[in-house]
């Protein structure tokens, strides 16, 4: 576009070559107005003085040139500067963001100088995530409570309905072992449900709110069959497997019978696995917990009634009920938890207030084994 330009514009000055003329040198200011991109008028602005006071208009268009220069170099150093003092209030704001992270993994052991009773929360979706919902992230913060001597006890504080059954299973198994060591309560929030409720039951007390959504004891797969809706778009899905049921689960057909029991007898096995360790946590029979294991949620209520759960009781009736168990009558609190905020969220970032170096470097240290 900017060759077109020029093309266009170059023959203009052999139009009116008059002005142009070495004898006339008075001649291309009275005609500026007429052509006004004249480049070829570099001698004019030695007269002006851009710095000192504003060009005729007549000269505006030519006179601006070195103008414009001048502030261009102004400019780039207020930008510059203005860049510099920018990247610093970031990096400020970045290191005062840590103040408000949890007490990171890792970090309790510095802070603790007597008996304390550790929280760690289990809120959100039971996954593979690396957070305190998944086997690696409840397994670390369960180790560095049994290895801190100053922790007597541990309250999972749960607000969980569910998620993937391995890693239900796997947490189950981590929470059981702990108990071996120290006593360990569950706090329930608002839900406490499925996998979460596994995890749940393997500690030594089940506390609930009375509206508490609690159990939840069953297995479901879920196989989405698009196979009608393609037929209405026209679509022909070939898929080429190594044997027939391979592309069984990819939702381009309808389930064979056989296919449908074997998914039904998986579901089956999975969902035994999920009620013995109901029954092992809680001390129930197979049959006490196969009657419970509906599917359903309880009220914490209702849970309190046919044993799921223990008593009716808040965070704090937890927390003493663990110190209670731990056998320490004075203690302090302290949470368990990564700093699950990532760097990158500059809305998170820049909302707090400043800390010195030797604490942000101080945090960093700590954070060796934590999410960042």
């Amino acid at each position: 576009m900017s060759n077109d330009y020029w093309n266009h514009t170059q023959p203009v000055p052999q139009q009116s070559e008059q002005p142009q003329q070495p004898q006339q040198p008075q001649q291309p200011q009275s005609q500026q107005p007429e052509q006004p991109q004249q480049p070829q008028q570099p001698q004019q602005p030695q007269n002006q003085q851009p710095s000192q006071y504003q060009p005729q208009p007549q000269a505006a268009a030519w006179a601006q040139q070195p103008q414009q220069k001048s502030h261009g170099w102004i400019v780039a150093i207020v930008v510059v500067v203005l860049l510099f003092a920018f990247s610093i209030f970031c990096v400020n704001r970045c290191t005062s963001a840590f103040e408000s992270f949890s007490i990171p993994s890792g970090s309790a052991a510095v802070e603790l100088t007597g008996d304390a009773i550790a929280i760690i929360d289990i809120d959100g979706t039971i996954q593979y995530d690396g957070s305190a919902c998944s086997p690696e992230g409840l397994k670390q913060l369960l180790d560095e409570a049994e290895e801190n001597n100053y922790i007597k006890a541990v309250v999972l504080r749960v607000n969980s309905g569910g998620g993937t059954a391995t890693a239900g299973e796997e947490m189950a198994e981590y929470v059981r072992e702990f108990a071996m060591v120290k006593p360990i309560v569950v706090s329930s929030a608002s839900i406490n449900a499925s996998a979460a409720y596994e995890i749940s039951s393997q500690a030594d007390y089940i506390f609930v709110a009375k509206s508490t959504e609690i159990g939840a004891i069953g297995t479901a797969m879920q196989l989405t069959d698009i196979s009608g809706l393609l037929d209405m778009l026209g679509v022909d899905m070939e898929v080429i497997t190594s044997s027939d049921e391979k592309d069984s689960s990819y939702g381009y057909r309808p389930l064979t019978d056989d296919e449908r029991a074997e998914y039904q007898h998986m579901v089956d096995q999975i969902n035994d696995v999920f009620v013995q360790n109901v029954a092992d946590g809680r001390g129930m029979t197979l049959d006490q917990v196969k009657a419970l294991a509906t599917g359903m949620p309880f009220t914490g209520i209702d849970a309190v009634e046919n044993g799921l759960a223990d008593e009716i009781g808040t965070r704090e009736d937890a927390i003493a009920k663990a110190a209670e168990l731990a056998g320490i009558s004075n203690y302090t609190t302290t949470t368990l938890a990564f700093s699950d905020y990532d760097l990158s969220s500059l809305a998170y970032l820049l909302g707090k207030s400043d800390i010195s170096v030797e604490d942000l470097a101080g945090v960093l240290k700590s954070q060796r084994g934590a999410n960042l």
